[in-house]
């Protein structure tokens, strides 16, 4: 047991490193070849962030453990939310131009209900799995034409994002070592995480997908929240919620879409029926507050925040068992 905890510490260790060092490095080599702002916001920053869930979903499904796979995921989504947006309101208050988020912010809604939907079939197929894939490089192509064409206000908000991603001199001899670095992180970090994550859950006597949707989640939200954190040190609090958002938009159309198309994606009963409705009511608080122009003060983020550990208690403790006992009887 010393050793699957060791093995998790490591992971998450290298998973967070390893994630800041891939987007950072990216983001400094982009910026090398002159690409535009808009679109490293929109494909090395949003994508970039959802690498620690990638490389962990990817290694959990080839490694025959579907439930971790899709439980980081909706997870992911959840802390992104109540846990991230509320340690991040605790620093600062989160104030956001609702016109920056609302399209994206009723996209997500929309695909998260979608895939809430789906999961109660028990099973992300492979062709629904691809068509997560290409409605992901429809958004981004339509986002990008619509903030370098139509001026859409959403593109300040893309910028905003890529400037607390830099750091790296924009150099060859510093991106390119930082990217590779980062890839050998996340790739290293996920399979230990992986491995040892499930070889808690046999010993402990805890499901797989209790074990994806509480540690491996935190861990692959790691990046987002020292992101989120350091905006807000630095006064940009808003920036997290763009962060957030899009973050969670990748998590859902490449994650869940990549597993499924690697041979379908079984989803657990507990998932589809509690977990997943979980996500969709945090989106569902989430979004409404950002798009009317109202903030997440430090009171909401402590509500947040408390909303977080019921959850993670009620993983622990059979709620969703009784719940569902109940609701589905």
């Amino acid at each position: 047991m010393l050793m699957s905890y060791v093995l998790v510490l490591g992971g998450l260790t290298l998973l967070a490193v390893g994630g800041e060092a891939l987007i950072r490095g990216a983001v400094a080599l982009a910026e090398r070849l002159s690409i535009s702002p808009v679109f490293i916001g929109l494909t090395v920053v949003a994508l970039g962030t959802s690498a620690p869930e990638l490389t962990v979903a990817i290694n959990a499904s080839l490694a025959g453990t579907p439930d971790i796979a899709v439980g980081s995921v909706i997870g992911s989504n959840i802390s992104n939310i109540f846990l991230v947006l509320a340690v991040t309101a605790l620093i600062q208050p989160i104030v956001c131009e609702p016109r920056m988020v609302f399209r994206d912010g009723m996209f997500l809604v929309a695909i998260s209900f979608g895939v809430a939907m789906i999961a109660l079939t028990g099973l992300i197929s492979v062709v629904q799995g691809g068509s997560m894939l290409v409605l992901l490089v429809l958004y981004l192509a339509y986002s990008y034409w619509s903030e370098v064409v139509g001026k859409a206000p959403s593109a300040e908000r893309r910028e905003a994002e890529v400037h607390e991603y830099e750091g790296i001199p924009p150099k060859f001899m510093y991106a390119i070592p930082a990217v590779l670095a980062g890839l050998v992180g996340v790739i290293f970090g996920a399979d230990f995480l992986v491995q040892g994550a499930s070889e808690i859950a046999r010993a402990a006597g805890v499901s797989e997908a209790v074990i994806g949707l509480s540690l491996v989640a935190v861990g692959t939200s790691l990046p987002e929240l020292a992101v989120s954190a350091l905006a807000a040190f630095r006064g940009h609090a808003g920036v997290a919620v763009g962060n957030v958002i899009g973050s969670n938009i990748s998590n859902l159309l490449l994650i869940l879409g990549t597993t499924a198309v690697l041979g379908g994606a079984p989803v657990a009963e507990q998932i589809a029926r509690y977990d997943v409705w979980i996500m969709v009511a945090a989106t569902a608080v989430m979004v409404p507050v950002m798009v009317s122009g109202l903030k997440i003060s430090r009171t909401e983020g402590v509500a947040f925040l408390t909303a977080y550990i019921l959850y993670i208690v009620s993983l622990y403790t059979g709620v969703p068992d009784m719940i569902m006992s109940v609701l589905y009887a």
